[in-house]
């Protein structure tokens, strides 16, 4: 039967190893890599690999490498005359000079380059760095194929998953600010404009209509965070959990098993763009609210930390961190330390919280005890086991349990429609009746207490 789907773009992943990076560290951040542009919907087919002082050279790669890449691609592996930015002579000198010792050095490490490549040649390079609008026109002409970096592959990522309002408009912020420098003039549209902005180029006017696109999306994206702040400043006395940790560490699968909800849940990067906020089931009372937030993800370009802002805020203002670590993952660590910076950099990192290592299920006993020797009183769970699930709930309830009190409330009888109140921020221990109204005892946090005394002053 013939395959009836369209085939993926092909890619080929590049990296520059430098220095400071180990090999480990080198070959997890191309893996990473690969599940990003895996997710994007290209196929890896094949990576070029470098060792190199710096990637700040216009093509990123040594000259062998560049043309080992463009064997891949059918491209002419050079930059055509009067193509590349203008440099100074001694600059090409020198820049030629340092790619043939890194070229000589990897060919000795690596040996030959990679092997020809069956059926069509990759259209996409993606490269694991993020590149300046110069080095990313010089390796399209010298390889004759579309080129993203990391930066781009992420951005165009959340800019296919994000579903909501705001994330569209936070999403849609963070693409104009990484293609406004990227803008370049195409044939036939360098001419100057007649008219309303004379005398300015169709990418100066492109720029503009950026910015004011910009404008725009900020005083839209303000009203919509007002509504978010009278949201969550109506839940501000209610229990809040935030799930927090790096991308693709099974948050949304442990929302879904906490609160019994319809998110979503995919073995993929960035599945969840949406703060979503559930009940714990089964309910609790007082009731448990849990929020799913963005995935984390190492060197995380800045405009999208910034433009999700409001999501992190969920982390900000919870009582409880649930810090979920891909246990599976060989860089499990590494992972962790990226979340735990950037809770640090939004002020979060003296909320309570509690270490999961999910998906232990992948991992046999033997691969179990190091871990609980290397982070104790992390809790150990698998989002798939009911009984790891519920001994969770069990512990969040706990967690919140020593910090209620117990006190007594009068509700007359003309406020007992407004019982439901109690109910849903409150345990109520007992009730009775009098000619007053209505007597109970009850027990919560003492701040959602000292609301329903207030609410029910005589």
């Amino acid at each position: 039967m013939p395959n009836l789907l369209p085939d993926r773009p092909r890619a080929v992943l590049v990296g520059v190893q430098l220095p400071e990076t180990t090999d480990l560290e080198h070959a997890t951040h191309l893996a990473e890599l690969r599940r990003l542009v895996n997710t994007l919907g290209y196929e890896t087919v094949a990576t070029v690999s470098q060792r190199r002082a710096s990637t700040g050279s216009g093509t990123v790669l040594g000259t062998g490498k560049l043309k080992e890449l463009a064997r891949l691609t059918g491209g002419p592996g050079v930059i055509a005359s009067g193509a590349a930015d203008r440099t100074s002579k001694a600059k090409e000198r020198w820049e030629a000079e340092a790619a043939g010792e890194d070229d000589a050095a990897e060919e000795e490490a690596s040996g030959d380059g990679p092997p020809a490549l069956a059926g069509e040649k990759p259209t996409v390079v993606v490269v694991a760095h993020e590149l300046s609008p110069s080095q990313l026109r010089n390796l399209e002409k010298a390889t004759g194929a579309l080129v993203l970096d990391r930066t781009g592959v992420i951005v165009d990522i959340f800019h296919r998953h994000a579903r909501s309002r705001e994330a569209r408009m936070q999403v849609e912020m963070a693409r104009l600010k990484y293609l406004s420098p990227r803008l370049r003039e195409s044939a036939g549209r360098s001419e100057r404009q007649q008219g309303r902005g004379a005398g300015d180029s169709a990418v100066e006017l492109d720029r503009r209509k950026i910015r004011d696109r910009l404008a725009e999306l900020n005083e839209g994206l303000a009203a919509v965070q007002r509504d978010q702040d009278q949201r969550r400043f109506a839940r501000r006395d209610q229990l809040r959990v935030a799930l927090v940790g790096y991308t693709n560490a099974g948050k949304s699968s442990l929302m879904r098993a906490l609160t019994g909800s319809e998110v979503l849940v995919a073995d993929r990067l960035f599945a969840t763009l949406d703060t979503t906020v559930r009940a714990l089931q089964p309910e609790s009372r007082p009731r448990v609210l849990v929020s799913d937030t963005v995935g984390f993800l190492r060197q995380l370009p800045h405009d999208l930390v910034a433009s999700f802002r409001s999501t992190l805020d969920e982390a900000l203002e919870a009582s409880l961190l649930l810090h979920v670590v891909d246990a599976s993952d060989p860089a499990c660590q590494a992972q962790l330390d990226v979340t735990r910076e950037v809770l640090r950099d939004i002020g979060a990192a003296e909320v309570p919280s509690l270490l999961l290592l999910n998906k232990i299920d992948r991992l046999d006993e033997a691969a179990r005890r190091p871990l609980a020797e290397r982070f104790p009183g992390a809790i150990q769970l698998s989002a798939k086991s009911p009984a790891d699930v519920a001994a969770l709930r069990q512990r969040v309830l706990d967690f919140f349990e020593v910090q209620m009190v117990e006190a007594d409330l009068q509700i007359p009888y003309a406020s007992q429609g407004r019982i439901a109140e109690v109910y849903e921020t409150a345990r109520v221990l007992s009730e009775t009746f009098d000619e007053s109204g209505r007597h109970l005892r009850v027990r919560s946090t003492p701040g959602a207490i000292a609301k329903l005394q207030r609410a029910f002053e005589a």
